[in-house]
């Protein structure tokens, strides 16, 4: 809903219209970077950089979002202290992220010292689109906005992994019932009741089917839908596969603390092996060929616009 203030001083039409913010590519303000240790990363970065405004160049220069222009700003989080935007894509570190944004505002003295709860449940962090339009307009403009990104089958594989092969008192009753329900022939009463034991084969019977029985979830969202990488302009775009790396030289650009380093632990399940593309390889063989390529499709934007190699 618009704020009060707004209703009066703006038609509500003003707010859904075709948005289309065009990919400039501006220049990084190095001025905090100390040490010549950052070159390799800092080139990585501009690569990057050019690539996401090449595509979206080529792919949507004559297109526009009719949108709503908060809905496009819903996942990105605030910290006015370092003038920062962080767009969260879930299961590419965005808990850590969430941790070093307190850190940031001041909320914590260190990122080790919170907890997962905390971290998604506490709201201590402000979403971009809690602001009035102005608000919004001023910080995609003036702030420096970044992005994690992570190879997709890889993020999918480690969604399914967290939130169905541990007990959840959410997913498994919201999303374990319904799928199980609907995909799974002769299920036991067990199963149906508590929707425990999703099979990763269900999963993407579920992902892949335009009728699913229940919505979809940010955590195997495409990251296209969640972030809008080519109507908003990125500053920074980094990978979950040199998530240290890019984050501390992240930190660095936007002047942290010079003792703030990105978190090294795993936020939750630490015991388990991390997903890799060898465990992503073996959760695929439980699909067939065609769910395979019909699950690649599903994320075929993902694997362009931030360059990653097709499996």
């Amino acid at each position: 809903r618009l704020p009060e203030q707004q209703k009066t001083s703006e038609s509500p039409l003003s707010w859904f219209r075709g948005v289309y913010l065009p990919p400039a590519l501006h220049p990084l303000n190095k001025t905090f970077v100390k040490g010549g240790e950052w070159e390799d990363t800092d080139s990585t970065q501009e690569k990057r950089r050019a690539f996401l405004q090449d595509f979206c160049k080529k792919y949507n220069s004559r297109k526009k979002l009719q949108t709503h222009l908060v809905h496009l700003v819903s996942r990105i989080y605030v910290e006015d202290r370092h003038k920062v935007l962080y767009c969260e894509v879930p299961k590419a570190g965005c808990s850590n992220w969430k941790r070093v944004l307190m850190v940031l505002s001041g909320l914590a003295a260190s990122a080790n010292n919170i907890s997962h709860d905390d971290v998604h449940y506490g709201k201590h962090l402000r979403k971009l689109d809690s602001y009035d339009l102005k608000g919004i307009y001023t910080r995609l403009n003036m702030y420096t906005k970044f992005i994690f990104v992570r190879d997709p089958m890889e993020r999918l594989v480690s969604a399914f992994r967290d939130k169905f092969e541990h007990p959840n008192s959410y997913y498994h009753p919201v999303f374990g019932k319904a799928i199980i329900k609907k995909y799974r022939h002769n299920a036991d009463e067990e199963a149906l009741k508590t929707g425990s034991g999703v099979k990763f084969k269900e999963f993407i019977q579920y992902l892949l089917d335009s009728h699913r029985p229940v919505g979809m979830d940010i955590h195997w969202e495409q990251v296209s839908k969640l972030c809008y990488p080519c109507l908003i302009n990125y500053d920074f775009i980094g990978r979950f596969e040199t998530l240290e790396e890019d984050a501390n030289y992240f930190l660095q650009l936007v002047g942290a603390p010079a003792n703030l380093k990105f978190p090294k632990f795993k936020d939750r399940h630490s015991s388990d092996e991390r997903t890799s593309a060898e465990v992503v390889r073996q959760y695929l063989k439980e699909l067939s060929k065609e769910e395979r390529q019909l699950t690649y499709d599903f994320y075929y934007l993902d694997y362009l616009m931030f360059n990653y190699t097709s499996p």
